[in-house]
C-alpha cells in the first residue's frame, strides 16, 4: 500500500488532534465502508468537510465490512479503499476500525461535529449522544439518490452476466 500521512493509528491521531483543537480547529468525523468509491461518496465527504476544519474518516476494516455487508464484501481491500480516500483533498485523516460501528473511535476522538447521511435518523446515529453531551453537534448530509456501491455492483453483474469484461 502507498503509505500516506493521512492514514493514522489512534494514538498518533489523538496526539495530533490535541494540537489541532488547541489551535481552534473544528474536528469533523464521519465513517463508512467506502467500497468502490463513487460520486455520491465524494459529494458526501466534501459536504462533511464543509462542516468544520479537519475531516477524519473512520474506515471500516475488511473484517468490519464483512460483518455488516456479508461475506462477498468488501470488493476492494481496506488498504486500497484508504489509498483512494487519501487522494481526496477534502479528507484530512483516515483511521481504520474493526468493530461493526465506530462508537469506540468516536469516544476516543470526540469530534466537534459528527456527520452521517440524512438517511439516518439523528436518534439512530451511533455516538450522537456523547458528541452532543460534550458540546458538539450532529450534521446529517443528504445522500445522492440512485448512486450506491450496491447499485454499481448490480449494474456490473447485469451487464456482464458473470463474464469477464474485455
Amino acid at each position: 500500500m502507498m503509505r500516506s500521512e493521512k492514514i493514522q493509528f489512534i494514538d498518533d491521531l489523538t496526539r495530533s488532534l490535541d494540537g489541532l483543537k488547541s489551535a481552534g480547529n473544528r474536528i469533523v468525523f464521519t465513517n463508512g465502508c467506502f467500497d468502490i468509491l463513487h460520486a455520491g461518496h465524494v459529494r458526501y465527504l466534501t459536504a462533511a468537510k464543509a462542516q468544520g476544519d479537519i475531516l477524519i474518516v473512520g474506515l471500516n476494516s475488511d473484517a468490519s465490512v464483512r460483518q455488516i455487508k456479508g461475506e462477498k464484501r468488501p470488493i476492494t481491500s481496506q488498504e486500497q479503499r484508504a489509498e483512494v480516500l487519501a487522494g481526496l483533498a477534502c479528507v484530512d485523516y483516515i483511521i481504520f476500525f474493526d468493530e461493526p460501528d465506530p462508537f469506540n473511535l468516536i469516544q476516543a476522538l470526540m469530534p466537534d461535529v459528527l456527520v452521517k447521511g440524512a438517511d439516518w435518523a439523528e436518534n439512530n446515529i451511533i455516538g450522537a449522544d456523547i458528541v452532543k453531551a460534550a458540546g458538539g453537534r450532529v450534521a446529517r448530509i443528504d445522500v445522492v439518490p440512485d448512486i450506491s456501491t450496491s447499485r454499481i455492483i448490480e449494474t456490473i453483474l447485469a451487464r456482464y452476466n458473470g463474464k469477464a469484461a474485455s
